[in-house]
């Protein structure tokens, strides 16, 4: 999708908007992919969303609320009746799908729209609906194809034939045995170029590992990316085989994790809507601003302790703000590659003390030899060099500083059960004003004063 092609499409809709030409927002409606649509509801106010909705094709309302962000999607959802949610999930036609959609409600309309489904999607959905939304069991789909071991190729090929169509991005069969165990997986290539009087159980691969139900989507997501799979099996408690995952919804999982980083580094949900109301949007951002208000105050009286010594020399007021300055930057830079490697399973217990070690190492390298930079230009300025090397201390001691507090606070913040991403900059800029003011004005009040 280019996004000269996005903006013409915006374009489009707002003239055919303005002058309330259903029919030509129809025609555009129609030429334009799922996605499109998607990124299209996300662009626009409220007002015009819902101007444009009832002209979407029913076929795919499912497929574009899955699309667009869920700020977005939940707040279509709210507006829409249980039957009217009943009939979108009825059209799509993967399980895994229509239980995002029903997930997404809230707990009176989910029960209301359940009753009003048909029997037959009701009892599909309650197979993925028991399972918690982020693990292997709650991105599956319920519509695989499985074969016997024990027979031959010319079988299963027979088999397809009959069936007369393969569920999307299939690339595997499954191979179970009479009780539903899983036994491993018949690559379509391999069905295509081996003799067909061959025996599946020869051919197969009994090596590729099937996904446990309860397996989190983040172990999931790393599975696919480390063996490049299109598919996966999931199988249950007993080893048996209860679905498979496919890599568009992988797709998603990823996608959802990189939004949620971006958002999280501004205090905010990866749910935000571009254009929620002027209220919702002021108290989910006014709460992380008045956190923010309060580490600033933090740091304000930790200089104020420092008065005397400010008073008397001008140049420590020009100064003091690059030493916390820089100790933010480096303690974010580690705040970000901590954040990232909790997030991809790369940084536990066994690695934890090598990672706060490098990056400690990293922190006081770098404070060496801006150090020296700042000192240098800090004696040119004020002729003084007790200034250059108090400067010159109080940011090397910073930058350590931050990033120890780079690598430690994402850890902790975790183990409260706080979100790093959403929290993490806050408490490290409260950490890195507070030490870098300290170092600063503490030594030049032992040098100066």
């Amino acid at each position: 999708m280019v996004e000269d092609d996005i903006e013409q499409l915006r374009q489009d809709i707002s003239v055919a908007l303005e002058t309330d030409d259903s029919v030509e927002i129809s025609k555009i409606l129609s030429g334009a992919s799922v996605a499109e649509t998607a990124l299209l509801l996300d662009s626009l106010p409220p007002q015009q969303r819902d101007a444009i909705w009832p002209l979407i094709e029913p076929a795919d309302m499912g497929e574009v609320l899955l699309e667009t962000q869920d700020g977005v999607s939940d707040a279509k959802l709210m507006q829409l009746e249980p039957e009217q949610v009943a009939a979108i999930v009825e059209n799509m036609p993967d399980v895994d799908d229509q239980a995002d959609i029903i997930l997404a409600l809230p707990t009176d309309k989910l029960v209301k729209t359940l009753q009003t489904l048909n029997e037959q999607t009701r009892e599909m959905l309650e197979s993925v609906l028991s399972y918690s939304e982020d693990t292997a069991g709650g991105l599956m789909n319920i519509d695989h194809v499985t074969v016997r071991a024990d027979v031959s190729l010319d079988v299963v090929l027979r088999y397809l034939r009959i069936r007369g169509e393969l569920p999307d991005l299939t690339d595997q069969l499954f191979v179970t045995d009479r009780h539903n165990h899983y036994l491993g997986a018949l690559y379509l290539g391999d069905l295509l170029t081996n003799d067909p009087e061959v025996e599946v159980s020869r051919i197969m691969r009994a090596d590729i590992d099937a996904m446990h139900v309860h397996m989190s989507e983040a172990e999931v997501a790393r599975e696919f990316e480390v063996d490049d799979l299109i598919s996966a099996p999931v199988v249950d408690e007993e080893h048996k085989l209860i679905g498979r995952i496919t890599v568009d919804d992988v797709v998603d999982v990823i996608r959802d994790e990189g939004d949620h980083s971006i958002m999280g580094k501004a205090g905010l949900s990866e749910e935000e809507d571009m254009f929620s109301p002027v209220l919702v949007t002021s108290r989910r951002r006014g709460i992380w601003l008045g956190i923010n208000l309060l580490t600033a105050f933090l740091a304000a009286w930790v200089i104020g302790i420092f008065e005397d010594i400010l008073d008397q020399v001008v140049a420590l007021a020009i100064l003091i703000t690059i030493v916390p300055s820089m100790g933010g930057i480096a303690g974010s830079q580690t705040l970000t590659i901590a954040i990232r490697g909790l997030a991809l399973g790369q940084l536990g217990t066994s690695n934890y003390r090598s990672l706060i070690k490098k990056e400690i190492s990293v922190g006081l390298f770098n404070g060496l030899i801006w150090a020296l930079v700042v000192a240098t230009l800090s004696i040119i300025w004020f002729g003084n060099f007790s200034i250059g090397l108090v400067i010159a201390f109080a940011l090397i001691v910073n930058l350590v500083a931050g990033a120890l507090a780079g690598a430690v606070i994402p850890v902790i913040l975790r183990q409260l059960g706080i979100d790093p991403a959403i929290a993490g900059g806050v408490v490290l800029t409260t950490v890195t004003d507070v030490v870098g003011i300290i170092a600063f004005l503490g030594l030049a009040t032992l040098v100066l004063g």
